[in-house]
């Protein structure tokens, strides 16, 4: 096996981190007895020479063997080859149609060729046009695949019937016989996705597939999948599908399926593999990062990719989406169930509207015998943010639920429940409630403090609950005086803890405070000092004592960097500094070269003088130059420019923030809100903040938290209904 393996100089290509000398020890790793070996080869293959779908000459150069060991009968883990196979041929074809669209663009654009010198070394490294065409030379490899007696052998090569076959036709008809030979729903639903990838790709036979969906859709004698799935299949095909008929039939075939004959969500599948990562080897946010990486990777129902397909069609029908999945949450099947509850927090966080119903029936799910059920709907609660009031009733009664007799692990003890499913059930729910402000959470969360099970988990929600303050502060105070503040390991729970005490400002906190500050400066760490500067902010004038060691930070020649001594000049403001002593420390910020702040963006120097407002207008002149054009540093000196100026300046401020809003949707964060303080002189952006509230979806598709989307929303009705007030001068202090 592998003849003239090692006749390849693999010295003389590469691949993501090097050389691919390496790619013969992977391959006869993939051929290995071992699992763990072929498991490692994989691994590394994917990561290396495949990494991130990218098909570079060595990936290429890789496929004969990949091939001569996807055909050996005798291989172990053939299945797991050839889906290797058809990723990187898929991968190739991918590139090579996104380079002839861009090519035609740039013809089309007058600019081909223009660097071909770039273009020749681009070419010297990939491999995308070898492999591409070497994995249509081998389709006949492919359709034999197809019809082995290994069901996972022919899971892993249908989808190349639709990448690449030439025939298309052909390929049409070899996946209508794989449908009727296949006896499994898992290869029935593959077969009908392939043909719809066909259908897509190849005009030619689109017609017949659709046809053929619709045949099968009306066949009252099929499976309720293979009829689900054709339908699926034929709404994505066909760009003008009647959205509201195809949910109606989509409902109607899952009343249709059977109760699961095992359980799926009990053995889930996984999409990708993910990196295991030891306890104890990183912090534990790091840890439960992969660890929900990994949950989010795997399936616990066999029709979750098709009914995942089915809501990427219906894209922004949210109202049909909705019906759709209160129908997959009422399902017989707890894996279909799990499914849903992503795809329903899925919905949620990038969509906008009447939510309210669908989060109740989530908080229903509280109350399924399964922890890893309740787990997942708490999960989707806690993402929902201030969404989730309506199912706060359940959240609240699950927190506090008792066993009814003597057990150690119940109720609030659940948090650090010996059960991981029950223990994450209850995290992510009293979680869900401490940030709905609701001090029912108080007891799971000081659980966490006390017994410090999982406390990173709890130290973030403290700060929700002001009204418990006496309670949190003395145990968060607890903590951060016993932190080793030069662990790099701590910087993220210290942070968390600072973050907390000043949400809480409760005057328990701030001596502590104060200390890390100075420990903090003394072991010059300077994350450390930021963040608890942050956190004497929002204790303001109550911090005063502490003005002594914030001025140490903010002049010129003061330890630390830029970014640190405008974190002080910030705090000195806040605390209660006057502007006299605040301006002339600030202001060189806004000079061309960026005074001692020249390391860092002038947006901050923005905000605080916008926040001093009029008795900042020495830097009206300089703001003026600076509020020009459409990028982030003309937003924020436009947005200071209305609070220093006021009304003379409304105009100016108005030709920065509208043309940038409308560039970049993410502006609205800082545009939105100064257009709210600018009362009726916003009149002119009446239309755009219409707009940006009829957008069914959040952020545009940037990355937008629920909270930050609803802030928005509140923002852009509070500035209309302002633009309604009579005309007067405005506050430009006002600052909502």
């Amino acid at each position: 096996m592998f003849e003239g393996l090692d006749e390849i100089d693999w010295s003389k290509i590469g691949h993501a981190y090097g050389t691919a000398e390496e790619v013969p020890a992977l391959l006869r790793g993939l051929a290995s007895a071992e699992e763990e070996t072929r498991g490692d080869a994989r691994s590394r293959f994917y990561s290396a020479v495949h990494h991130q779908g990218d098909v570079y000459r060595c990936t290429a150069a890789s496929l004969p063997f990949l091939f001569e060991l996807a055909q050996d009968a005798a291989a172990p883990d053939r299945a797991a080859v050839i889906e290797l196979l058809v990723s990187i041929g898929g991968s190739a074809l991918e590139r090579l149609e996104f380079e002839r669209r861009f090519a035609q663009d740039s013809a089309d654009a007058g600019t081909e060729g223009q660097d071909a010198e770039a273009d020749d070394a681009y070419r010297d490294y990939v491999g995308h046009p070898e492999a591409a065409a070497l994995v249509r030379e081998r389709a006949e490899a492919f359709i034999g695949f197809t019809a082995e007696p290994d069901r996972l052998v022919r899971q892993a090569a249908i989808p190349a019937l639709g990448l690449f076959v030439d025939d298309a036709e052909r390929a049409f008809a070899v996946l209508r016989e794989r449908l009727a030979a296949e006896p499994g729903a898992v290869e029935r639903l593959l077969v009908l996705r392939t043909t719809a990838v066909l259908a897509l790709r190849r005009p030619e036979v689109s017609e017949f597939a659709t046809a053929w969906f619709g045949e099968l859709l009306d066949d009252a004698a099929l499976d309720p999948t293979v009829r689900l799935g054709a339908l699926v299949e034929r709404a994505r095909c066909v760009p003008g599908f009647d959205a509201d008929e195809a949910v109606r039939a989509a409902i109607g075939l899952l009343r249709e399926q059977p109760a699961p004959a095992d359980d799926w969500w009990h053995a889930p599948t996984p999409a990708t593999p993910q990196p295991a990562i030891e306890p104890g080897s990183a912090p534990a946010h790091v840890i439960a990062a992969f660890e929900e990486l990994d949950r989010d990777g795997k399936v616990h129902s066999p029709v979750t990719g098709l009914l995942s397909s089915f809501h990427e069609v219906l894209n922004g029908r949210v109202a049909e989406r909705t019906e759709l999945l209160a129908q997959q949450l009422r399902s017989e099947d707890a894996g279909a169930r799990m499914d849903a509850l992503r795809m329903a927090k899925e919905l949620i966080r990038s969509w906008r509207g009447d939510h309210g119903p669908l989060i109740a029936l989530i908080g229903d799910h509280l109350a399924d015998p399964r922890p890893q059920v309740v787990a997942e709907a708490a999960a989707a609660l806690a993402a929902c943010g201030p969404l989730a009031e309506s199912a706060r009733p359940a959240l609240a009664a699950f927190v506090a639920e008792r066993c009814g007799g003597p057990c150690e692990q119940c109720g609030p003890r659940r948090w650090a429940h010996s059960q991981r499913e029950l223990r994450r059930a209850h995290q992510e729910a009293a979680l869900a409630l401490a940030r709905l402000g609701d001090e029912r959470a108080l007891p799971s969360l000081l659980v966490a403090l006390d017994d410090g099970v999982d406390a990173w988990r709890a130290i973030p929600a403290a700060g929700h609950l002001p009204g418990a303050a006496g309670e949190l502060a003395p145990r968060l105070v607890d903590r951060l005086r016993g932190f080793d503040l030069q662990q790099e390991q701590t910087e993220q729970e210290v942070a968390g803890v600072l973050a907390a005490l000043g949400r809480l400002a409760d005057p328990a906190g701030l001596g502590a405070v104060e200390e890390a500050l100075d420990r903090a400066v003394r072991d010059e760490q300077w994350p450390i000092v930021r963040y608890a500067l942050r956190a004497l902010r929002q204790f303001g004038p109550a911090a005063a004592p502490a003005l002594p060691a914030i001025r140490a930070l903010a002049g010129p020649a003061a330890p630390g960097n830029a970014e640190t001594a405008l974190a002080a000049i910030t705090t000195l403001w806040a605390v209660g500094a006057d502007p006299d002593e605040v301006l002339p420390l600030l202001l060189p910020g806004l000079d061309d070269d960026g005074g001692p702040f020249r390391a860092i963006d002038i947006d901050d120097v923005a905000d605080l003088l916008g926040a001093i407002g009029p008795a900042a207008a020495a830097a009206l002149p300089r703001l003026r130059e600076r509020a020009t054009g459409t990028d982030w540093h003309g937003v924020h000196c436009a947005a200071a420019l209305w609070d220093i100026g006021g009304e003379s300046e409304a105009q100016a401020v108005l030709n920065v923030l509208l043309p940038a809003w409308e560039n970049n949707a993410y502006t609205g964060r800082v545009v939105v809100p100064c257009l709210e303080r600018m009362g009726p002189a916003a009149r002119p952006a009446a239309s755009a903040l219409q707009a940006q509230l009829a957008l069914p979806g959040r952020g545009e598709g940037l990355f937008t938290t629920i909270e930050e989307d609803e802030n928005l929303q509140r923002a852009c009705r509070a500035a209309l209904a302002r633009l309604d007030q009579p005309d007067a001068q405005q506050d430009p202090t006002d600052r909502a």
